[in-house]
């Protein structure tokens, strides 16, 4: 029992490797279920996971468990759009809006692939449409309009889909009075739609200048790694209250380009969320297992009336 109590006090404090003696272990290899049991190299595919910090070897089930979180260093993997959204709206209260929304190929671009067969691919890959999530949730008993961006979607890039569905999201909370959110996760504008792009920055902006100004209701942008290009420079940057996951990457350019167009080397760390909180551009800094409380306690008191139902 010592030996296994070893590896088990491995696992909690960050080495996991306690975690592939308790899969080898369960089950009898014998009988009907021998085959089932067995580990091998196809079994342990997507089992494991390295921290892009520290290099530590995670494992999946229980990383997942820890809210993507590396329990040796703290630093904040990537996570999917289902997984934000699970993590921050009450269970069994999140309805999507138009997620059966599909960009269309208005420009017939053309590279390496298509950009349909980009879109099909990435569909594939991600179960999404496209790369936000949009749809109306609880939070700690709070009615809220819920965006959340993927960055597996092609990047997380900003097309018509994506813009459009933030509009509509954020014209459903104006028209319901309901807090608005937006998790941020995005390479920029996709470069695929041209101008057609470029042109929801505008649009959404406008929505939001609808919400916030006219109608004096609350938005709340979320910023993580990474979070870039036209994203930051329009919904990322509009909210009431901005918030950033530690160590989140945010810049409208990447340090690459500001280099190479100033011609002056920019210091390590220079855009992430702790340097630009030093400089007055973010509101709070949040790590991710505190979002939901700090949201609830921020959402709840502008709502003027108790929680809504969902229509």
């Amino acid at each position: 029992m010592s030996v296994i109590n070893w590896f088990e006090d491995k696992r909690k404090f960050g080495g996991l490797i306690g975690a592939f003696l308790e899969e080898a272990a369960r089950g009898p290899l014998s009988g009907e279920g021998e085959r089932d049991n067995r580990l091998n190299a196809s079994s342990n595919k997507g089992l494991w996971a390295r921290c892009d910090n520290c290099g530590n070897m995670l494992y999946v089930k229980f990383s997942k468990q820890n809210k993507s979180v590396c329990e040796e260093c703290g630093y904040h993997l990537s996570m999917n759009s289902t997984e934000r959204i699970e993590l921050s709206v009450d269970r069994n209260t999140w309805i999507s809006l138009d997620e059966d929304m599909i960009a269309k190929d208005a420009l017939g671009f053309l590279d390496e692939d298509s950009y349909r067969t980009r879109i099909t691919t990435s569909q594939g890959k991600t179960g999404l449409t496209d790369a936000v999530q949009t749809g109306i949730g609880y939070i700690s008993g709070t009615l809220v309009a819920l965006g959340v961006m993927d960055f597996h979607f092609m990047g997380g890039s900003m097309g018509s889909v994506v813009g459009e569905k933030i509009t509509r999201l954020t014209e459903y909370a104006t028209q319901k009075s309901s807090p608005l959110i937006l998790i941020c996760a995005s390479g920029g504008a996709r470069m695929q739609e041209g101008t057609l792009s470029s042109m929801q920055m505008a649009k959404i902006s406008s929505a939001l200048q609808i919400h916030q100004i006219q109608r004096k209701l609350l938005y709340i942008s979320i910023l993580t790694y990474p979070t870039t290009g036209g994203v930051t420079a329009s919904s990322g940057m509009l909210g009431d209250i901005i918030i950033a996951e530690p160590e989140a990457y945010t810049a409208f350019a990447g340090k690459r380009v500001i280099e190479q167009t100033l011609r002056q080397k920019i210091p390590d760390g220079f855009q992430a969320a702790e340097s630009l909180f030093d400089n007055g551009l973010l509101d709070l800094i949040v790590p991710r297992n505190l979002s939901k409380g700090v949201l609830s306690e921020i959402s709840g008191p502008f709502l003027s009336a108790p929680c809504k139902e969902i229509s």
